[in-house]
């Protein structure tokens, strides 16, 4: 029988790069207020929201993507040819094929790298990087280009009082390489499926092609169910990524969990106990909920705005539709 040749990778994976990019048109609550009976208020009370990105016709999944690409190729200082994969987390591009990351792959110069898309909702961009440090380990890739991106304006029922202020677009990008040293952690991951009702499409593509209903697909939520799970259950996923990487609340410097709702992340700071020194991202607040792209996007404007430095240490968790979730620690590139 046969030996197959042990593969050739790199002791360890980083993010050596990070890009964003955030749809020009900004939405006020104010506009949000023109379709749902609600105030200004009552929106920035129950989520901490007071505007958010929307995308124009020409600012498309494709598009974004290749603007936060680019902008994370640079900051990584690597050629976009050097990109062995590519891995874009997506809910709202509406091509069931071809995957748009090949599009994204071949717009960015990449050359031929893997290319697939992945659909883990508001976890997706865990769900890439553990992908993305796994390639590099193995040796299949020794850079990974790992983008989330969101048009959730196109999925969103602009008349449904509990979710049209909740949402928005834009699409964040990091480049995951070889390290010397440990730099992402264990990635604590997993779902509950008999939860899936909690977050979910209206419809199915199939029953609105049939016209049943004739009102456009949308993402719809039990607000309720999904506080008490984020709040209660994410804490904990949350402290179990810290044990995994053999560290606790007090030598992380910065906390960018999914951008989701104000309540929740200030829950979970309250929960974990973390120390007055953490960093916590709070750019729900401008940007709103992207879904994939949150953890991303937060994480560039810690970095661009100086709240966090490169070589910090981060915990990083998203939680979504699935329901799934997915928690590590990260040194900032």
């Amino acid at each position: 029988m046969a030996k197959i040749k042990p593969s050739k990778g790199a002791p360890y994976a980083r993010i050596l790069g990070v890009g964003g990019y955030r749809p020009t048109r900004v939405v006020p609550n104010e506009v949000i207020l023109e379709r749902i009976d609600s105030s200004d208020e009552w929106i920035r009370s129950r989520s901490g929201i007071a505007t958010r990105h929307w995308a124009d016709d020409q600012e498309t999944v494709t598009a974004m993507s290749v603007e936060a690409a680019g902008k994370a190729i640079a900051d990584a200082g690597i050629a976009p040819a050097d990109i062995g994969a590519v891995v874009v987390s997506t809910v709202s591009h509406f091509k069931q094929t071809p995957a748009v990351a090949t599009e994204i792959a071949h717009l960015v110069g990449a050359g031929k790298p893997a290319a697939f898309d992945i659909s883990a909702g508001c976890a997706g961009f865990g769900y890439g990087l553990t992908l993305a440090k796994g390639m590099i380990v193995d040796g299949s890739a020794e850079h990974v280009l790992v983008i989330g991106v969101e048009r959730l304006s196109d999925l969103t029922d602009h008349e449904d009082r509990a979710t049209a202020f909740l949402f928005g677009d834009g699409a964040g990008a990091v480049v995951v390489g070889p390290s010397d040293v440990p730099a992402i952690g264990q990635t604590v991951w997993g779902s509950e499926g008999d939860k899936s009702e909690t977050i979910k499409q209206t419809v199915s593509w199939a029953e609105y092609r049939d016209g049943h209903p004739e009102k456009f697909p949308a993402i719809t939520q039990e607000g309720q169910a999904v506080f008490r799970w984020a709040v209660f259950e994410m804490a904990k996923v949350a402290q179990q990524a810290l044990e995994a990487a053999g560290i606790t609340a007090d030598d992380l410097d910065v906390f960018i969990p999914h951008q989701a709702n104000m309540r929740i992340i200030d829950s979970m700071v309250k929960t974990l106990k973390l120390p007055e020194h953490v960093t916590v991202a709070r750019d729900i607040e401008t940007t709103g909920n992207t879904s994939a792209a949150s953890i991303p996007l937060a994480m560039e404007r810690l970095l661009a705005t100086g709240e966090a430095k490169s070589g910090d240490t981060a915990l990083v968790i998203g939680f979504g539709a699935g329901l799934v979730y997915a928690a590590t620690v990260v040194t900032l590139p």
